[in-house]
């Protein structure tokens, strides 16, 4: 599977409306909580998801992507390696237009799995410091 280039990424960022953060939480040293934040206020509508908790920053946190009644464009996956098939093939599911697996997220075979489905694909890269790099510059 051939990785997006920047102006790939660039496009996936300028069309988004809709992000699902998988994996949020609610402590505001988390890295799921600051970028949360960061593409809250940088006008998309962010949607959590974690079993853990019903709201995140004042927003409505959903247990799992099935629940969500709206389209996402962006499932952006803040979970191990290991535990990222399940979350691609709900991703799926939902007909999500885009899988991104944060910095350190790394799954091939789920990656494959999501680009056979359709769905573009993003590894092992953060989507703030892409933002910065690529929007705002």
């Amino acid at each position: 599977m051939e990785e997006m280039n920047d102006l790939e990424i660039k496009s996936i960022l300028e069309k988004a409306k809709t992000i699902a953060i998988v994996g949020a939480s609610q402590k505001p040293e988390r890295d799921s909580h600051m970028i949360m934040q960061f593409l809250i206020r940088h006008g998309y509508e962010v949607i959590p998801v974690n079993p853990a908790f019903t709201e995140i920053a004042g927003k409505k946190c959903y247990q799992s992507l099935h629940q969500i009644p709206i389209h996402i464009d962006i499932v952006d996956i803040f979970r191990k390696s290991e535990d990222v098939k399940p979350i691609v093939d709900d991703a799926i599911a939902i007909k999500a237009d885009t899988v991104w697996m944060q910095l350190g997220v790394a799954n091939d075979e789920a990656a494959k799995t999501a680009s056979n489905a359709g769905l573009k694909v993003i590894m092992n890269r953060c989507i703030k410091i892409e933002y910065n790099a690529l929007i705002s510059s």
